[in-house]
């Protein structure tokens, strides 16, 4: 059994609003990722995890705890930055942090520290009058000050500047070298890329599919983007046995996905044509997923 498990998971709304028969494990030290729009239903089924809510059918567990029953104890291993962000009426971070460490009977505050200075949160101000990237910073902050074995992460990097939002997907990847299991949600396939094991995409509530992210990294698929000078060259390719994936006619430009074993014979054939320009385009995880979608339609229609 998966350390995180959740099976044929519904929360109907209505209207097709929610989410619907979602299925997926995570293994203890993996880094899994949730990528989709807003509306996709990556926080509904972040919440169902967490046990803050209840079902329609299909289950949820943590370490062979039911997220719903057992949600208390599960919370006490788990370091979670919500969607919607809400602090205590307190008058600064720092009284924030510190009554967060009594809860947690947390005595020494070294990492919280270590994180305030790495993120350059002002721990003085009142977090209701916070910009939205210092309440982003306290969140953080207060997920993983107590070393927490899991780590559930929600739209994360929201209101942090790029330089900011690159250490703190420094301070994930230290923490997932330090064996932590980590869910993250977000919108930007560049965040997830570099550092998730897998990656579900979710749209309209429903998985349409799961990366194996060392696949994708070792993909045995290579893409050329191939621009030919002569328009009857351009035409004459199009007829040879190669898959194009893209083909922008208006400037006699093609791109061919090819397995890497025949790249030699595409460079033998392209020997025969006067091109403007090859390049490499690189495979990544947001073409994985626009093929899974052109595969759904394909299969729709």
């Amino acid at each position: 059994m998966s350390y995180i498990e959740v099976k044929n998971l519904t929360k109907d709304y209505g209207d097709d609003r929610g989410i619907f028969n979602v299925s997926f494990s995570v293994d203890k030290g993996e880094m899994f990722g949730f990528i989709g729009t807003n509306g996709a239903g990556k926080t509904t089924t972040i919440r169902h995890l967490l046990g803050f809510s209840k079902p329609d059918s299909g289950t949820c567990s943590i370490d062979g705890l039911d997220s719903w029953k057992s949600s208390p104890e599960i919370m006490k291993h788990i370091g979670y930055v919500p969607g919607e962000i809400a602090f205590p009426d307190l008058k600064s971070g720092t009284e924030v942090i510190k009554s967060q460490a009594e809860l947690l009977n947390l005595k020494r505050l070294d990492y919280a520290n270590e994180l305030i200075k790495k993120l350059q949160l002002d721990v003085r101000g009142n977090p209701r009058t916070m910009s939205k990237g210092m309440k982003q910073k306290l969140a953080i902050v207060l997920a993983l000050m107590h070393n927490p074995e899991i780590i559930i992460l929600d739209e994360p990097t929201t209101g942090l500047d790029p330089l900011m939002r690159d250490t703190f997907m420094e301070i994930i990847k230290e923490q997932h070298k330090k064996g932590k299991t980590i869910i993250i949600s977000s919108h930007m396939f560049e965040e997830l890329e570099p550092f998730c094991d897998k990656v579900a995409f979710i749209m309209n509530g429903r998985i349409l599919d799961i990366a194996d992210m060392h696949e994708i990294r070792n993909s045995k698929w290579k893409y050329y983007k191939i621009e030919f000078l002569k328009e009857q060259e351009y035409e004459k390719f199009l007829k040879l046995n190669y898959k194009i994936v893209r083909n922008q006619k208006k400037y006699q430009q093609v791109t061919v996905k090819i397995e890497e074993d025949k790249i030699t014979d595409l460079l033998k054939d392209l020997t025969k044509y006067e091109l403007k320009f090859m390049n490499e385009v690189k495979y990544n995880l947001e073409k994985y997923f626009n093929e899974v979608i052109e595969k759904g339609e394909k299969g729709n229609d």
